[in-house]
């Protein structure tokens, strides 16, 4: 019995602690065992763990720490105390405490080297004394206080509940499945027959690994043929399909059980996954959905299985599901999305030596791409017509590459009315709108974009000039050929006007370096026109530019190689899985606001946003298979994962966890990194996992997702190969957690094991325009800026600065939150601290918010104001840049007073640098 086994192995390693001298050796370390019980816990404290011993004075010792047999003590060595000292009454502790939370830990010199999630205490004694420890590993660490706190919990009945715990959830579940195989009834199943179903259930293991695991256990156990009992099944699957990590993660919630009730379930869900309006009837459906044994559908239980089926599940995918539908505001002005877009669409290959085919454009729309460049080929129309709107409903938008003749334009102009007809949208403009038409105004229709005659040509025909990238190219061969570099005039060619008639979008204009020399002149550019930007023509590999490097400028089109796998196509085709892949996504705030500043290639915060703290942890991985093409290794897999931050020069960063090594299977990284996201509706975060070679590193997956889009809390990710398509039952397992998330949308709460760190007051401040009367209204916000962050901080103080509201409603839930945070202080003082809290900020709304209406009185003479002070080009472009800069502030300032959620902000930092080819286009 249960009670035997463990006296069994404990002489054992009793036997084993005597035998070697009084010295410590990391290589007496009991081999490596899934747990998936306390059972498993218990039998691993009772081999014995090596362990570090924390002392206050920075020493730390070595030691070797195991449970008694009969789990009544827990003894270490070597000690210099006799041995009957060395040890501490399991019925003396009375707490395990995770991470480093004692004195001791907190006045060691070497306590930033340790790592919070292998550390815990042990507090025993009348006068609560501390043993502080530091596990060689997470997992060990969680052995050990699983273990602790199940002996705290159940004490002498201990034994009695890990012997029932045997006839567990999981083997009854398992049981009955092998029952079910078992069709003669003769208490064993093929080979064959055990393998497939722990395949069934465990779909990403392979064939050959599950056979060699039965014939492993055959051969210690001697036995001849190969037939499966239904004991050696289920040891085979606790082996195999286990997840420690899980586990670990289970019993944080479940109060000491094997088990989640439904009350633990909906404080997991809550506290964790961020989920709102948490009921217990949702935690019902949930284990009714995900839990496979009866015994546990019945008693509300959701088990080891049930909870790694439910972790999972879509439920539990690290992109939100509101995402995977249309939730952004279509009605604003086409210039204000981001537009997925194809370069060459025609290619499948490099644009020299690769073939044409039309399948590039049902690739590229059934991708969801709203911009395609159409060159005439046979076919071409028909398929644009057929495919068009399968992936979006919003508008296609048709680049033309016309090199044809008079006679074949008219062809062609035949063809775009017979085969698309009224999807064409060719209204003249209204000249008296400011904006373009919206997404939604163009449900269903097709924009040309091309060259157009001018609005007084009468004839049928007209001259126009060849600006496209055929056109740039040989001009630039031309150049680096040798000859020489004079100007070379754009060819003049005649445009049919009923072709012309048919183009909505036109107006090449070229502007190279515009995007790093004038950044923000570009964006603002941006708030009214659309900007399309392909790649050099030099590209003749068909190579990608970064997206990214047009997007933080507010360009709209920027043209992709779709039939160029990468990085860069990574980031396209991960940002445009956002707003249901409909192609469109909205683009920042404060690129699309009339009056606001933003540089493109700031290196620090953005003024008038709220940096968000993105806190990850990479737990583990699953089934990552063996790099495409490598052989040098065999089936060998030694991964590491990097974390990517793409997005304005401020948030570019990265971090990558430890090698591990010969594990793709299940392999624990258990590794937690922290990036601040200063413009978070830019970012996106990729997930990239590597296999470490000495020849070279290389590509097992990756996933790419917006920062927007990621759903905190515990997630899986599923990985996708090179060229975009998911790796089967390839995943990485991940805690997130994002801290200061501000705006609208559902909580995101902070996970448990997050804490945030203090920073330093930082005030916003107006930067001077050298314009007097400016300058003297924006003099007046320094006060009121200053209150207003110090009124954020004294209610971050308090701990409820998201409580902050303008009515007598929210009076009520600030004192509630006081009488949470600051229990001691009287009913009457919370109450009037709450009253003093809203009158300070009706005070400093009204005053900042008066400070920015009497500043936009000057906003239409600007210009002229400047002049008359004396400021003229450099200085005067700087002194308008500098009025939009104190306007953003005192918006969002005024806005996050209102709303309780006030944040300070830094200057911007210098201006970078690019040389990538832009073209505008803008509606006429």
């Amino acid at each position: 019995n249960c009670n035997f086994f463990i006296k069994y192995r404990y002489m054992h390693v009793i036997k084993r602690c005597k035998e070697r001298k009084k010295t410590v050796s990391f290589s007496s370390m009991p081999t490596e065992k899934k747990i998936s019980s306390a059972s498993d816990c218990i039998n691993s404290m009772v081999d014995g763990s090596e362990l570090r011993k924390v002392r206050s004075n920075s020493r730390v010792y070595h030691r070797y720490f195991l449970l008694d047999a009969d789990m009544q003590s827990l003894r270490w060595e070597p000690s210099k105390k006799e041995s009957d000292k060395a040890k501490i009454d399991v019925k003396s502790i009375k707490e395990v405490r995770t991470g480093k939370n004692t004195d001791t830990f907190r006045t060691n010199g070497n306590s930033d080297q340790i790592s919070e999630d292998c550390a815990f205490s042990i507090i025993y004694g009348e006068n609560y004394e501390s043993l502080d420890l530091v596990a060689n590993s997470a997992d060990v660490a969680n052995i050990w206080v699983t273990g602790l706190r199940y002996l705290i919990s159940y004490g002498k009945h201990t034994l009695n509940m890990i012997q029932s715990s045997q006839d567990n959830m999981r083997a009854s579940w398992l049981g009955d499945l092998f029952d079910e195989a078992d069709v003669i009834g003769g208490k064993c199943i093929s080979l064959c027959s055990a393998v497939q179903l722990i395949k069934k259930l465990s779909p990403g293991l392979k064939n050959v690994k599950i056979e060699l695991k039965f014939k492993e256990l055959h051969k210690v156990k001697d036995k001849i043929g190969s037939d499966v009992t239904k004991e050696e099944f289920i040891e085979v699957f606790h082996d195999l399909c286990t997840r420690p990590e899980i586990y670990f993660l289970l019993v944080q919630f479940s109060s000491n059980k094997e088990f989640l009730d439904t009350k633990d379930l909906m404080i997991f869900l809550e506290a964790e996954q961020g989920m709102a309006k948490v009921s217990e009837d949702i935690s019902v459906e949930i284990i009714q959905k995900y839990e496979p044994s009866k015994e546990g559908q019945l008693k509300g239980w959701l088990s080891l299985d049930g909870f790694i089926n439910y972790l999972m599940s879509a439920d539990c995918h690290i992109f939100d599901p509101e995402q995977k539908i249309v939730c952004q505001d279509m009605n604003q002005p086409l210039s204000h999305y981001y537009i997925n877009s194809s370069h060459n669409t025609y290619l499948i290959e490099d644009q020299f030596r690769g073939p044409s085919d039309i399948t590039g454009y049902i690739r590229a729309l059934k991708m969801g791409c709203r911009s395609v460049e159409l060159d005439v080929w046979d076919g071409v129309i028909d398929i644009i017509n057929k495919y068009a709107f399968v992936a979006s409903e919003f508008p296609l938008i048709l680049c033309l590459e016309n090199h044809c003749s008079l006679m074949q334009q008219k062809v062609m102009f035949q063809h775009l009315k017979k085969i698309l007809g009224d999807k064409i949208h060719a209204d003249p403009p209204n000249l008296e709108d400011n904006y373009l038409p919206s997404p939604s105004d163009l449900k269903g229709k097709i924009l040309l974009k091309g060259k157009k005659l001018a609005s007084n040509c009468t004839g049928s025909e007209g001259e126009v000039t060849d600006e496209d990238e055929g056109a740039e190219m040989s001009q630039r061969m031309n150049n680096e050929g040798g000859e020489q570099q004079t100007v070379v005039q754009p060819k003049k060619f005649q445009l049919s006007k009923d072709l012309s008639d048919l183009v909505t979008l036109c107006k090449s204009v070229f502007a190279s370096r515009c995007a790093t020399d004038h950044p923000g002149d570009f964006v603002n550019y941006n708030k009214k026109f659309l900007a399309r930007v392909y790649p050099s023509p030099m590209r003749i590999d068909s190579s990608n530019m970064n997206p990214q490097d047009f997007w933080k400028c507010g360009c709209q089109i920027v043209a992709m190689n779709y039939q160029t796998p990468g990085l860069m196509m990574d980031l396209n085709i991960g940002w445009f899985r956002q707003n249901g892949n409909c192609g469109y996504v909205l683009r920042p705030a404060i690129m699309r606001e009339q009056v606001s500043y933003f540089s493109a290639n700031t290196k620090d915060s953005v003024p008038g946003v709220s940096p968000q703290l993105l806190h990850i942890k990479i737990i583990s991985g699953q089934n990552l298979p063996k790099p495409k093409g490598s052989g040098a290794k065999g089936d060998v897999v030694d991964p590491y994962v990097y974390v990517e931050i793409h997005g304005i020069p401020a948030d570019c960063a990265e971090q990558r966890t430890k090698t591990i090594h010969q594990n793709g299977d299940n392999p624990i990284f258990d590794e937690s990194f922290e990036f601040q996201i200063n413009l978070p509706e830019l970012a996106m975060v990729r997930f990239v996992v590597l296999d470490d070679d000495y020849i070279g590193d290389e590509f097992i997956g990756q996933y790419t997702i917006p920062f927007e889009c990621i759903q905190p809390g515990f997630r899986h990710i599923p990985l996708q190969s090179l060229t975009g398509e998911v790796l089967p039952h390839a995943w990485l397992f991940v805690h997130v957690a994002i801290t200061n998330r501000r705006g609208g949308g559902k909580p995101h709460k902070r996970g448990l094991s997050v804490r945030k760190g203090k920073k330093g007051r930082e005030y916003a401040t107006m930067r001077i325009l050298f314009i007097k009367a400016i300058d003297e209204v924006f003099k007046s916000a320094a006060q009121p800026l200053r209150e207003a962050t110090d009124l954020r901080e004294n209610m971050q103080g308090a701990g409820h600065c998201d409580t902050l509201q303008m009515s007598c409603h929210q009076t009520v839930t600030v004192t509630a939150q006081m009488l949470i945070t600051c229990p001691f202080l009287p009913c009457s003082q919370m109450i009037q601290t709450s009253r003093t809290l809203l009158e300070s900020s009706d005070s400093v709304y009204e005053r900042i918010l008066q400070v920015q209406k009497s500043a936009m009185e000057f906003h239409e003479n600007l210009h002229d104001m400047g002049v008359k002070e004396g400021l003229k080009g450099r200085k005067l472009h700087k002194s308008v840049e500098s009025f939009t800069w104190n306007i953003t502030i005192l918006k969002v300032i005024t806005a996050e007073t209102l709303s309780g959620r006030l944040t300070p902000v830094k200057n911007s930092a210098p201006i970078g640098d690019d040389d990538l080819h832009i073209f505008y286009h803008k509606k006429i």
